[in-house]
């Protein structure tokens, strides 16, 4: 008989967990928001304009943006350089799904979203590391069965 094992992937919403979201906004200056950002040791934030996402501000952002364009960082404003056409992701999708959403896009930095609401936001460095610990788990399986002997035959073995 042949046993099937379902695998669960680990949802986006097991990754970013109870961690807080950092957000600024629109109109706050990019030397300002690259100062919160670097408080955090985050690369990415989101733009809220009251209670509504209207973008995501990251470390690219300032670097292609702000410092390569010659702009003035404290008198440049995060509307003028934030990205506003947003790849989002929903908590209960997989890691790989996003994963792969993000690959495709290009993106390191992913919005994710609880029923339309920004829940959180995670990194590429994030999805990875899901990657790695759910394939090194799937190994030592495999290696465990690969190894396995039965008592019984393991008992003939030694006589």
């Amino acid at each position: 008989m042949l046993v099937q094992e379902v695998e669960t992937m680990k949802s986006i919403k097991a990754i970013i967990g109870d961690r807080e979201t950092v957000v600024v906004d629109p109109l706050l200056s990019i030397a300002d928001a690259a100062r919160r950002m670097a408080e955090r040791n985050i690369g990415a934030v989101g733009v809220v304009d009251g209670d509504r996402l209207v973008g995501i501000f990251s470390e690219r952002d300032v670097l292609i943006r702000v410092v390569a364009a010659g702009k003035d960082p404290a008198s440049t404003l995060v509307r003028d350089v934030m990205s506003s056409d947003l790849v989002v992701a929903e908590v209960g999708e997989s890691y790989e799904t996003c994963l792969g959403r993000m690959q495709q896009a290009r993106l390191r930095h992913l919005i994710v979203l609880d029923q339309g609401r920004l829940a959180g936001i995670v990194s590429l460095r994030d999805l990875l590391a899901a990657d790695i610990d759910e394939k090194s788990e799937a190994i030592t399986l495999l290696n465990a069965y690969v190894h396995y002997i039965p008592a019984d035959v393991e008992s003939k073995l030694k006589s």
